[in-house]
Order: C-alpha cells, then sequence, then structure tokens
C-alpha cells in the first residue's frame, strides 16, 4: 500500500518581497492620481503612499517601469520642482516635453510648486486646507 499524497499547498510569498510589491502598489496608485497639468515631489509622493522619507524609493520605481507602462511619471519632480535627470539627456527632454504638453513650463529645468503642484502630502492639514486641490 502506498503513502497517500500530501496536499499542495500554494506558494507563499516571502514577506519582504510580499512587503516590496505593496510599496511598489502604493507609489503607484499616487502617481496615477496626479491629475493632469499638475506635478508633485519624490518625497510627497512617499508620504502621500505612507512611506514618509522614502522619496529615493520612489525613484527606483519609477525607473523601473515599462517604457509603455502608461503612469504618468513625468508628474513627479525633484525637490523645490526640479527636474531631476541630467541637463541635456533624453529621459529630462522626454520628460519635459510630457509635463509642455500639459501645460507645465519645465524649461528651464525647474516647475513653479505654486502654480503647477498637487498640493501637500496627506498629514500637513495647513497646507491641504489652503491649497486649492
Amino acid at each position: 500500500m502506498s503513502k497517500p499524497a500530501r496536499p499542495v499547498r500554494p506558494a507563499r510569498v516571502p514577506a519582504d518581497v510580499a512587503e516590496r510589491e505593496r510599496r511598489v502598489a502604493a507609489i503607484v496608485a499616487v502617481v496615477r492620481r496626479i491629475p493632469r497639468g499638475r506635478v508633485t515631489t519624490y518625497g510627497s509622493v512617499a508620504a502621500r503612499a505612507g512611506l514618509p522619507r522614502q522619496a529615493r524609493l520612489v525613484g527606483k520605481v519609477l525607473a523601473g517601469l515599462p517604457p509603455n507602462s502608461g503612469l504618468p511619471w513625468q508628474r513627479v519632480v525633484a525637490a523645490g520642482g526640479r527636474i531631476a535627470f541630467p541637463e541635456g539627456s533624453p529621459a529630462r527632454e522626454r520628460q519635459v516635453s510630457r509635463l509642455r504638453a500639459e501645460g507645465v513650463d519645465a524649461a528651464r529645468g525647474r516647475v513653479d510648486l505654486v502654480r503647477h503642484g498637487w498640493g501637500a502630502p496627506v498629514g500637513d492639514l495647513d497646507q491641504l486646507l489652503w491649497s486649492g486641490e
């Protein structure tokens, strides 16, 4: 008589992989909500995603997007409204061009966050109340 077959268990995703996927999904969800003609910073995306002080992670996630992702990555800029890509790089030209198509002036490598900003991260109540978002 043979032994009964063991039930097949579904493969478990390691906790660190599951946590990374959760963080990526949170970042993507925030970037997807940035309205056309508005920009926000890497730090603000991180804060809205529940990942304060993880702006670099936002940059890594956006850098790893496939070219046809459809995510409006161009709406995310560095602190102070700076375009993060080096001057003269194809990525910088692509971002500036896409922002220009949305009515956002970034010709000098900087976006006016007062004029084109997407408000404050959740948690900054004064900014949220008075930003007109």
